[in-house]
């Protein structure tokens, strides 16, 4: 580590950590042990949580979901389907919202959207 890193100013999450290191980081560990490879391949379950990411209208958690299931190998086929299980489940507000994680998606698979950025959650 750095100098400049060693002296830099504690971000808000990290002082929350400091003071809540039970709590504070807990959606990380979640994801991190819900996400793994087991019964139900890893892709599949990030699929599942983009679909409810378009339920719940979270552009950011959509984008993180589309581009982890990717990472782990959604083709695009298979996002599809979950796409309409999505607007399926939604209807009309659930379709808009399915178009904003196939935008996300052409964007991560053309590298023409910001590839760093993993959205909401990403401490």
């Amino acid at each position: 580590m750095s100098e400049a890193e060693t002296n830099a100013p504690e971000s808000t999450f990290e002082e929350m950590r400091r003071l809540s290191p039970k709590v504070t980081g807990g959606v990380m560990r979640m994801r991190e042990e819900a996400y793994r490879e087991k019964a139900v391949p890893a892709k599949f379950k990030l699929l599942s949580a983009m679909s409810i990411s378009i339920a719940l209208r979270c552009e950011p958690c959509i984008e993180a979901y589309v581009k982890m299931a990717c990472d782990k190998g959604a083709s695009q086929e298979e996002l599809i389907e979950f796409l309409d299980v999505a607007m399926t489940m939604q209807g009309c507000p659930g379709e808009e919202w399915a178009l904003k994680a196939y935008e996300a998606y052409k964007g991560y698979v053309t590298g023409q959207q910001g590839n760093d950025s993993v959205g909401c959650c990403s401490h």
